[in-house]
C-alpha cells in the first residue's frame, strides 16, 4: 500500500534543510514513494518549484506558537487529507502539528531542543552521530532512525567563464557554499585565504553577515582574490568551475555541500565538525582539519590541494565512491520507503 504522507516545513528563504526538503519531496513524486501533500511557509518561488515537480502544496504563515490560523489550517488539512504519516521538519512545524490518528515523524538536521518533539512517535536524524545524541537525550533507541540526505547526480554543466568574476584562468580556485551565518565559518575561511596567496575564492551564499565579511576581506587585503556571488541556483556550474570545495563550518551537523561536491567529483577540504567528520575518510574522500587548527590548518590544507593536482584527482575519485556507496537518490529513497512501511506496520499492529 502506498502511504499517504503530509510533509510540513516552515523554513528560511534559503538554507540546506530547505533545499533538501525540496529535493526529497520531488524525489518522492518521481519514485511513487508516497501519495503526498506538503505545507510550507508562504514562499511563491518554493511553491512553484514544488508544483512543477507534481507536488500538491499548501502555503501557511507558520508565524509561531500563537499563530492560531496556521494551527487551524494544519488541522483542517489533516482532517481532509487523512494522512498515514505526518513528517514535520525542524522545530516550528513540529510544534504546530496537531495530534491525530497518524504517525507523527519529526525530522532533525541539527541538535535542536527536544521539548518541541515530545509528541512525535518517531524521530529521524540525518547522521548517525545525531541519532546517538537523540538517544543520549533520553529518546528511545527503537524510535530514533538514521536516514541520510542524498545529493542529486548532477547533470553535467560547463564551467562558468572565470572572467565573469575577474578570476584568472590559471589560478587555483576554491568554492564555498552556504548561508552567511556565524556557524558557517566564512570569517575563518577568509583568514585562511589571506595565508594562501595563490588561491582565489568564490563564496556563493547570502545572509546577514555579507557586509561584515566583505569588510573583513578588505581589511585582510584579499582584493580581487575573493568574490561574493550571492545566492546561486547554478551550483553544478559553480562546482564545475572550482578546483576544490571548502567547508569551513564551526558547527556542521551534516554538510550537504560535501555530498554535492562528491557527486560532482570535486575534492573537499573541511573543518572537522560532527557532520564532515562522520562523512569524510581523511586522505581518501577529503581532507579534514581539526577545528582548533583554523585558520592556519585550513590554509595549509588549501595550499596542499592547490599545489597537487594528483591529490585533487585522488580525493575527487574517493568522494565519488563514497557518494555512490550510500548517498544517491535511489539508495536514500529506498531507505525512506522501508521506514514508512515499518512505522505504518507498527502502528497497525499496535491498533490490532
Amino acid at each position: 500500500m502506498t502511504p499517504r504522507l503530509l510533509q510540513a516545513i516552515a523554513g528560511a528563504p534559503h538554507g540546506g534543510a530547505e533545499n533538501f526538503f525540496l529535493r526529497l519531496a520531488a524525489a518522492f513524486e518521481r519514485h511513487g514513494t508516497a501519495e503526498q501533500r506538503v505545507l510550507i511557509r508562504r514562499n511563491a518561488a518554493r511553491a512553484q518549484e514544488l508544483r512543477a515537480a507534481g507536488v500538491r502544496v499548501g502555503e501557511l504563515a507558520f508565524a509561531g506558537r500563537f499563530d492560531l490560523y496556521t494551527r487551524l489550517a494544519f488541522r483542517r488539512t489533516i482532517g481532509s487529507w487523512r494522512p498515514d504519516i505526518v513528517l514535520t521538519w525542524m522545530s516550528r512545524a513540529t510544534m504546530l502539528c496537531p495530534r491525530g490518528d497518524f504517525v507523527h515523524v519529526g525530522r532533525l538536521g541539527g541538535y535542536y531542543d527536544l521539548k518541541y518533539y515530545r509528541r512525535c512517535d518517531h524521530l529521524i536524524g540525518n547522521t548517525k552521530t545525531l541519532v546517538d545524541w537523540l538517544v543520549r537525550q533520553g529518546w528511545p533507541r527503537a524510535r530514533a532512525h538514521y536516514l541520510p540526505n542524498f545529493a542529486p547526480d548532477p547533470i553535467p554543466a560547463p564551467p562558468l567563464a572565470r572572467a565573469l568574476f575577474e578570476t584568472p584562468d590559471a589560478a587555483p580556485l576554491a568554492l564555498a557554499l552556504g548561508r552567511l551565518h556565524p556557524n558557517k565559518g566564512f570569517d575563518l575561511l577568509l583568514a585562511a585565504l589571506a595565508r594562501v596567496p595563490t588561491v582565489h575564492l568564490w563564496i556563493a551564499g547570502e545572509g546577514r553577515l555579507r557586509r561584515p565579511l566583505e569588510a573583513l576581506a578588505r581589511r585582510l587585503g584579499l582584493g580581487r582574490r575573493v568574490r561574493f556571488l550571492g545566492w546561486r541556483e547554478d551550483v553544478p556550474a559553480l562546482l564545475a568551475s572550482a578546483d576544490f570545495l571548502v567547508c569551513p563550518s564551526r558547527h556542521e551537523p551534516l554538510g550537504n555541500v560535501v555530498l554535492e561536491a562528491w557527486a560532482a567529483r570535486v575534492p573537499v577540504v573541511a573543518l572537522a565538525g560532527a557532520g564532515p567528520r562522520e562523512l569524510i575518510e581523511p586522505g581518501e574522500s577529503g581532507l579534514l582539519v581539526p577545528q582548533d587548527e583554523a585558520p592556519g590548518g585550513l590554509a595549509r590544507a588549501m595550499a596542499r590541494l592547490a599545489a597537487d593536482p594528483a591529490l585533487r584527482a585522488h580525493l575527487a575519485a574517493g568522494g565519488r565512491r563514497a557518494f555512490e556507496a550510500g548517498f544517491t537518490e535511489a539508495a536514500v529513497i529506498g531507505l525512506y520507503r522501508d521506514f514508512f512501511e515499518r512505522v505504518i506496520g507498527r502502528c497497525a499492529a499496535s491498533a490490532g
